[in-house]
């Protein structure tokens, strides 16, 4: 046995290894016009697994998509976040162990500064909002779940990207400042999103807020915006959203208003893509 080989046993022995979803990577990426199908076979086959899935202490993911006709349900017009609005066709939203972000980092890093090196990297394509992400909130319709086996109201956060759900939507809250933030998080954890979650599609949303990116990151991601202001919601459907937007969904560019300083700059649909397949791909512009 190497002594590499040996490494790998002493790692697992020490430090957390619970199953909360302390940090996210959040990524929307838009490939470049006549790549879709390309990109879409290198991300699904190839990249998924080995710059991401295969990584130590990312422990789920899923990837998602928006058809024109999802995209074209975003707002606000004029989006600090996506120029247009309706960039960034994919996204991909992976957990990993709460206290393993720094070790997670130097793997990720390292690993794709080799799959760049070895032309496992498709670079016709844009990161339109890439970052990862801590942990602040989760919000549940129905109530906080029981600690085992989910209790009588459902899947909890650390299940959301295995679940099925049918959709899922991704919201970008700008405050003023960092304590405006504070704020802004509390008034939604306590008041705004249990009252939007009841009696809707939603069964919980989940609340990060942005972590910058090391120095030596791969160039073709920028540096992370908004690390001291910007909050990520991300709402898990149990319908299609095409088919609830209008009732439930077309007002959330109003969230997080008002006094404490909120301001939505990204709403945007998707629905999960279908492993395997090159489904929605034709769907896309």
């Amino acid at each position: 046995m190497s002594e590499t080989s040996e490494m790998y046993g002493e790692l697992a022995a020490v430090g957390p290894y619970g199953t909360h979803p302390g940090h996210a990577l959040i990524t929307m990426v838009e490939p470049h016009p006549g790549h879709e199908y390309a990109y879409n076979r290198w991300y699904e086959d190839d990249h998924y697994y080995a710059g991401a899935m295969a990584m130590p202490w990312m422990f789920a993911g899923r990837r998602w998509v928006a058809t024109r006709p999802l995209q074209e349900l975003r707002v606000p017009e004029k989006s600090a976040v996506a120029q247009p609005v309706t960039a960034g066709c994919y996204l991909a939203t992976y957990w990993i162990t709460d206290g393993r972000y720094d070790e997670h980092m130097k793997w990720t890093v390292a690993i794709n500064k080799r799959l760049n090196r070895d032309a496992r990297v498709y670079h016709d394509r844009t990161h339109v909002f890439t970052s990862f992400q801590d942990h602040e909130a989760t919000v549940y319709r129905d109530g906080s779940p029981g600690l085992r086996h989910g209790g009588p109201h459902g899947p909890r956060d650390l299940h959301a990207l295995d679940h099925p759900y049918r959709g899922l939507v991704l919201q970008v809250i700008d405050s003023e400042g960092p304590e405006a933030r504070a704020e802004l998080l509390e008034r939604l954890r306590s008041r705004e999103l249990p009252r939007r979650l009841a009696g809707s599609p939603a069964a919980m949303v989940t609340v990060f807020r942005p972590t910058p990116l090391p120095g030596d990151r791969m160039t073709y991601v920028k540096q992370v915006e908004g690390v001291d202001t910007r909050l990520t919601l991300l709402w898990f459907l149990e319908e299609d959203p095409r088919e609830c937007w209008a009732e439930h969904f077309a007002d959330l560019e109003s969230l997080g208003g008002g006094g404490g300083g909120g301001r939505v700059e990204l709403v945007a649909p998707f629905i999960p893509t279908v492993p395997g397949t090159d489904r929605y791909v034709d769907e896309l512009r």
